[in-house]
C-alpha cells in the first residue's frame, strides 16, 4: 500500500474531520426537535469500509464511544453484500450495539464507481419513541418493551428511496411523528451531505490513496495512544461505589472495576459488579466501552492532541460480564444506563486511573443527568407534544482547580435549553433558574454548583416523568474535600402552601424517579442537580475564593464559617469582606478541634459488635464495610483522630462481629457500619460503657 508523506496525510485528515462537521451542522440546522437544534444530543462520523472510524464530530462523547461496535454490529448482520447506493440502515436496539432505545443510529454505505470507499454515520437522542411515557423515559421501566420501538439494523432507504412500510411503523408508534419525520429527515440529510463531499474528495485523491491514508491515520493514532498509555505506572488500580436504587426497588447496587495497566496496554474489569437490575438503570455493553475508553482518553491525552479515531482504541479493551448492571441481557430495561449510570462509571474509572495519574484525577461530579421529561395538548396549537429537558451539574474539584459549575454531564456534551425557547416552545413559564447555593462540596478546590430550577404550568394538564439521581447518595469528595449536594425534586400544588416531594403528594415509590405524574395548571415543579465532589481540606482553601463565593450568593456566611474557617462581612448583595484575623482564629479553633479528638477520645477494649437492623437479601457474595467515607476505594477517617486510613484489609469473609481499631497512635476504636451487601444483618461496632 502507498505510504503517503506527512503533508498529504493532514490534508487528507482536515479534510474528512471538515466532512464529519459539516454533517453536525446540516443535522443541527435542519432538526426540528429541541434536543437536536438546542442540545445538540447527537454525533457525526466518518468509516472506513470495516466500519472502523475514521473521523467525528464529536459533540456528544457517549455516543462516539459505541461508534467502533454500533456499527460493526449493523455491518456484520446485515452483511457488506446487501448494502448498496443510497441505502441507508437505521439501528437503535440496546442488545445490538445500542447506547439505550432513544439514542437512533444511522449510516449510509459510500460508493464510488460502485466501489465502497466506506460508511457515513450518525447517532442522535430521538426524543420520542413511544413506551409506556411521554419521552420514552420510563423510570419504572421493568422491561425493554415498556421503553420504547426498538429496531434491529433495518433498510429505512433503499436505493435512494423510501421504504414507506418502516416509515409508517415507525411514524406510527411515536406520540410526536412529525417531530421524528423531520429529526430522521435532517440525519438523512447530513449522510447526503457525508456523500456528495466524499465523492468531491475522491476527486482529488483516487481510491488507493484514500485507503491508505485511513490506514496510516489509524496506525499513527495507535501509536501514540500508545505511547501515552506506556507512560502510566504499571499495576493494578481498584475501584468500587454503590449507585443508590434502580428506580423500581430501593436497595443500592453495587459496582466494581479492577483497571490494568500493562505496558502500552490497558483493560478494564467490571468482574463482581451486581446482576442487572430489575429498573432502567442498567447499562449496555457499549455503555461501558464509552465510559472506558472517554476515561482513558482524559486521562492520558487530555488536550485531544491524538486524532479520534479506531486506532485510538486498538490498545484499550474491558470486561463487563453479561448479565451484570454494566452489560445488561434482554429484556432488562435500560433507558437511564446511558444518562445516568454512565457518568458514574465514568467518576469510578477516574477514582481507579487516578491512583496511577493523580494529578489529573478529580472528585466525583454530579453523576445525574436530571432527566426531565414532559407531554401534553399544547394549549396555543393544540398539537400533542413532548420534550426531553436536562440541566447541568456540577463537575469534580481536582489537585488544580474548582469543578465546573452547571455543566451537563461531561459524557454527554450536551448545551442546556435557552430560557426563551423552552417557553415559546412548551407551556412553561420558568419562575427561577440559576446556580443553587452551597450545592458544591467544600474543599481546597470546590465542587462545582448544581443548577436549580422552578417552573409554573401554564396549561391544563401536563404528564410528567422524571429520572434523578444522588438523592440519597452524594458526589464524593477526595482527599477531605466534601460531598456535592444532593438532587431534589419538588412540587407545590395550585392553591397550596409550600413544597412536597412527589413521593409526599403523589405516593411515588421514589422521590425523584417516577412516571406519568399529572401537572395542573398553576402548579410549581422545583428542582436542584446534584453538586460536585470537593478536592482537599476545605481549610486549605484560599479565603479569597470563599469571599467571592459568598459575594456571588454561591455560599452563605454560615457555610463560610463552618466549612472553610473563613469570617465574612457582608454589606449587602455582591458586596462581600474578609475578615483576616478572625478566618486565623477560626481556622485555628476548627483544627484545634481535630486535634482534640485524638487525645480526648481513644477508648480501648473490651468492646462489643450489636446487629443494629436487618436488610434486603441479595444473590451470594461476600460483605463489604461502609463508614463515614464509604465511597473512597483506598482511604477512609478516623472519626476520633482524622487520620486516613488504607482500607485494604478490612473486609472480611464470614458473618460474625467484628471490630476495627485506627491505628497505634490513636487506639482508639473506629466506629464503623459493616454492610452485609448479600443477606445477614448491619453490624455496628461500638465501644462498651
Amino acid at each position: 500500500m502507498t505510504r503517503l508523506d506527512t503533508v498529504t496525510l493532514n490534508i487528507i485528515h482536515n479534510a474528512l474531520t471538515n466532512i464529519a462537521s459539516e454533517m453536525a451542522l446540516v443535522m443541527l440546522k435542519t432538526s426540528y426537535s429541541t434536543i437536536f437544534n438546542e442540545g445538540l444530543d447527537f454525533c457525526t462520523v466518518l468509516l472506513d469500509r470495516n466500519g472502523d472510524l475514521i473521523a467525528e464530530k464529536n459533540y456528544a462523547p457517549a455516543m462516539m464511544g459505541a461508534v467502533p461496535h454500533t456499527v460493526k454490529w449493523a455491518i456484520d448482520e446485515k452483511g457488506l453484500g446487501a448494502l448498496h447506493p443510497g441505502d441507508v440502515l437505521i439501528h437503535n436496539d440496546c442488545y445490538r450495539g445500542g447506547c439505550h432505545l432513544p439514542e437512533h443510529m444511522m449510516m449510509r454505505p459510500l460508493f464510488v464507481d460502485d466501489e465502497l470507499l466506506g460508511f457515513a454515520g450518525n447517532i442522535g437522542h430521538v426524543a420520542e419513541i413511544g413506551g409506556k411515557a411521554p419521552g420514552s423515559f420510563s423510570s419504572d421501566a421493568t422491561d425493554i418493551y415498556q421503553e420504547g420501538l426498538r429496531l434491529p439494523p433495518t433498510k429505512i432507504m433503499n436505493r435512494g428511496e423510501h421504504v414507506e412500510d418502516v416509515w409508517r411503523i415507525i411514524l406510527s408508534n411515536h406520540r410526536t411523528p412529525r417531530n421524528t419525520w423531520g429529526d430522521f429527515h435532517a440525519m438523512i440529510g447530513s449522510l447526503e451531505t457525508a456523500e456528495r463531499r466524499m465523492r468531491e474528495l475522491s476527486q482529488r485523491y483516487d481510491l488507493e490513496t484514500l485507503s491508505a491514508a485511513t490506514a496510516q491515520l489509524h496506525d499513527y493514532s495507535e501509536r501514540r495512544m500508545r505511547a501515552e498509555i506506556a507512560e502510566l505506572p504499571d499495576g493494578e488500580y481498584f475501584a468500587e461505589m454503590w449507585v443508590e436504587d434502580d428506580g423500581v426497588l430501593p436497595d443500592p447496587f453495587y459496582i466494581r472495576v479492577t483497571v490494568t495497566v500493562d505496558g502500552d496496554r490497558i483493560i478494564a474489569d467490571f468482574t463482581g459488579t451486581d446482576p442487572q437490575v430489575r429498573g432502567p438503570m442498567n447499562g449496555t455493553v457499549v455503555v461501558v466501552a464509552a465510559a472506558v475508553y472517554n476515561v482513558v482518553f482524559s486521562m492520558v491525552d487530555p488536550h485531544s492532541l491524538i486524532p479520534r479515531n479506531s486506532g485510538c482504541y486498538r490498545p484499550i479493551d474491558f470486561i463487563a460480564p453479561a448479565g451484570s448492571v454494566v452489560n445488561v441481557v434482554h429484556p432488562g430495561p435500560c433507558v437511564g444506563g446511558n444518562t445516568d449510570l454512565q457518568p458514574k462509571l465514568i467518576d469510578l474509572l477516574i477514582r481507579a486511573l487516578g491512583q496511577a495519574r493523580p494529578e489529573r484525577a478529580a472528585a466525583a461530579a454530579g453523576g445525574s443527568s436530571s432527566n426531565f421529561l414532559f407531554g401534553g395538548v399544547h394549549p396555543r396549537t393544540g398539537e400533542y407534544y413532548t420534550n426531553y429537558h436536562f440541566d447541568g451539574q456540577g463537575t469534580g474539584g481536582t489537585m488544580s482547580k474548582d469543578g465546573n459549575n452547571g455543566e451537563i454531564t461531561r459524557h454527554s456534551n450536551c448545551r442546556n435549553t435557552p430560557v426563551e425557547v423552552f417557553e415559546e416552545r412548551y407551556p412553561f413559564h420558568t419562575v427561577e433558574y440559576r446556580l443553587a447555593p452551597g450545592s458544591g462540596g467544600a474543599g481546597t478546590h470546590r465542587g462545582g454548583l448544581a443548577t436549580t430550577r422552578t417552573l409554573e404550568v401554564i396549561a391544563d394538564e401536563i404528564t410528567l416523568s422524571c429520572l434523578f439521581d444522588r438523592a440519597k447518595l452524594a458526589a464524593w469528595g477526595m482527599e477531605g474535600g466534601h460531598d456535592g449536594g444532593k438532587s431534589e425534586l419538588l412540587i407545590q400544588k395550585a392553591g397550596t402552601e409550600g413544597f412536597l416531594d412527589f413521593t409526599q403528594a403523589f405516593g411515588t415509590v421514589s422521590p425523584t424517579k417516577f412516571t406519568n405524574v399529572r401537572l395542573q395548571r398553576g402548579d410549581l415543579v422545583r428542582y436542584v442537580t446534584p453538586g460536585g465532589g470537593g478536592w482537599g481540606d476545605p481549610l486549605l482553601r484560599e479565603p479569597d475564593a470563599v469571599v467571592e463565593d459568598v459575594a456571588n450568593g454561591w455560599l452563605s456566611a454560615e457555610a463560610a464559617a463552618g466549612d472553610y474557617g473563613v469570617i465574612v462581612t457582608s454589606q449587602g448583595p455582591g458586596l462581600a469582606t474578609l475578615d483576616a484575623a478572625a478566618t486565623d482564629a477560626k481556622r485555628a479553633e476548627l483544627r484545634a478541634t481535630r486535634t482534640a479528638a485524638v487525645s480526648s477520645a481513644a477508648p480501648k477494649p473490651p468492646v462489643t459488635a450489636d446487629p443494629t437492623r436487618a436488610i434486603p437479601p441479595h444473590s451470594p457474595g461476600r460483605w463489604v464495610e461502609i463508614v463515614r467515607a464509604w465511597h473512597d476505594s483506598s482511604l477512609t477517617q478516623c472519626d476520633l483522630c482524622g487520620r486516613l486510613i488504607p482500607r485494604q484489609g478490612w473486609q472480611v469473609e464470614s458473618e460474625g462481629r467484628h471490630l476495627m481499631f485506627c491505628n497505634d497512635a490513636c487506639e482508639g476504636l473506629y466506629w464503623s457500619y459493616w454492610y452485609p451487601r448479600y443477606g445477614g444483618e448491619e453490624i455496628q461496632a461500638s465501644a462498651a460503657d
